[in-house]
């Protein structure tokens, strides 16, 4: 019902339901009765269905409930006051960007805590890895600059051949 999310994804009101669905499924082996359980069951999947359908149309009530993305780094430095706000330590930062494959906080142009604890970030344009079309665009400019010398090698054999000046 909450969609293909890990709970690492879920939100906390979609945490909180999942878990209290969990905890009402269990109802049935203790009072024998299948129909309160089913009937809970149902109501809290019913409120998540209804949660879910007013955050998508409402964006105000999105950001209220779901929350928004916070910037923790910017232009390569780390924004200390938003990291104790949101109860986040370096130590912290630096692992995830790690776990992440950065190994230089100088190399994240803008990096963002995401309401599911995921961080999200930019690379700076120097960090960023050679893409395929960046290597067409080099391509390119190399094969569109002329050469200073367009003899070949085998140009440079045959004349000297054909003139047997050069051997004297």
């Amino acid at each position: 019902m909450a969609g293909r999310k890990s709970i690492s994804q879920m939100t906390l009101a979609q945490t909180v339901v999942m878990i209290s669905i969990g905890s009402i499924i269990i109802q049935p082996i203790i009072e024998k009765s299948v129909i309160r359980t089913i009937l809970a069951s149902g109501i809290f999947i019913l409120v998540l269905i209804i949660m879910e359908f007013i955050q998508l149309k409402f964006n105000i009530l999105e950001k209220w409930i779901t929350g928004k993305s916070k910037v923790i780094i910017k232009n390569g430095q780390i924004d200390v006051k938003t990291l104790r706000s949101l109860r986040f330590t370096v130590d912290q930062l630096e692992m995830r960007l790690r776990q992440q494959g950065i190994s230089s906080i100088s190399d994240v142009k803008t990096a963002t805590l995401e309401p599911n604890g995921q961080i999200g970030y930019e690379l700076a344009d120097e960090a960023k890895p050679l893409t395929v079309r960046d290597f067409k665009k080099l391509m390119n400019m190399y094969d569109q600059q002329p050469s200073e010398n367009t003899q070949n090698l085998f140009s440079e054999i045959g004349t000297k051949q054909d003139n047997p000046d050069h051997l004297k």
